[in-house]
């Protein structure tokens, strides 16, 4: 008589069910939700605060608001930062034993990897949904491209994220440190964030940023973002949407290698 053999379920079920298991994990932890949902919104209202009087410099685009300006730059910002908790989120799952029993089960592994990545991008997308929602009631968010061209920012810096996401999910298979894998984060983010077209044009930039800030990748995803919702001339996104799909291929190759190696203590 024949004997039957379970191989387990399907790869889409097996990330069906870890990212519902990670989405419940976070739903389950309500300061948790508040706060990474509250950072955006206050550095949204520092920033365009702190930043808005440039509009009367001639290095600023004549007759645009500030906030209009700085909304598209803060997705793609919100966005970036977003995917830092991908890593921190596998750093913890790796020291709190919950890999080491996904180890023991018929699943492979990618699958562990990419439903971490999902459900950080179903987070990232309510913040940034959010946080449009705040820019239009509270600061008076009008871009010209309308609905259409800010969700289409909006998708832009999802993607970004979402390959930015690989990155920081194959530092932490491979560093297995929190607070290391903060510290490089952060190290990472910051030269990113501020010396790039985000908050301030580049031409108003010292002339060694003004270097660095065009060959920034982020300053292309922004600029892309920036037109997208301004109704501009849309240029930048096919490029930035290929270095995404780049960026994304090769952590996800290396954060699998790493995840495959044994978990110590």
């Amino acid at each position: 008589m024949a004997t039957l053999t379970w191989h387990g379920s399907s790869y889409p079920t097996q990330v069906l069910v870890l990212t519902g298991r990670s989405l419940r994990a976070l739903l389950r932890t309500p300061a948790l939700v508040f706060f990474s949902i509250l950072q955006p919104l206050i550095m949204l209202t520092l920033f365009s605060q702190i930043f808005g009087s440039i509009t009367s410099t001639a290095n600023f685009p004549p007759g645009m608001s500030y906030i209009n300006y700085l909304l598209p730059a803060i997705l793609v910002n919100t966005a970036m930062q977003s995917s830092l908790a991908s890593g921190i989120g596998l750093v913890q799952d790796m020291s709190n034993g919950v890999l080491a029993r996904f180890r023991s089960l018929p699943i492979r592994p990618s699958t562990v990897l990419l439903a971490r990545n999902l459900s950080d991008a179903v987070r990232t997308a309510a913040q940034l949904v959010l946080m449009i929602g705040f820019g239009v009631l509270v600061f008076g968010f009008r871009p010209d491209g309308g609905m259409l061209g800010t969700l289409a920012a909006l998708g832009l810096a999802l993607v970004v994220g979402w390959a930015l996401s690989w990155v920081f999910i194959a530092i932490a298979a491979w560093v297995r440190k929190a607070e290391l894998m903060q510290t490089v984060g952060f190290l990472a983010m910051f030269p990113l964030m501020f010396a790039s077209s985000a908050f301030v044009p580049i031409n108003g930039l010292p002339g060694w940023l003004q270097a660095i800030a065009k060959v920034n990748p982020l300053t292309y995803a922004v600029d892309a973002a920036r037109s997208l919702a301004l109704a501009h001339p849309v240029t930048g996104v096919a490029g930035a949407l290929l270095t995404s799909g780049v960026i994304a291929a090769v952590g996800a190759f290396f954060a699998v290698r790493g995840f495959r190696r044994p978990i110590t203590n």
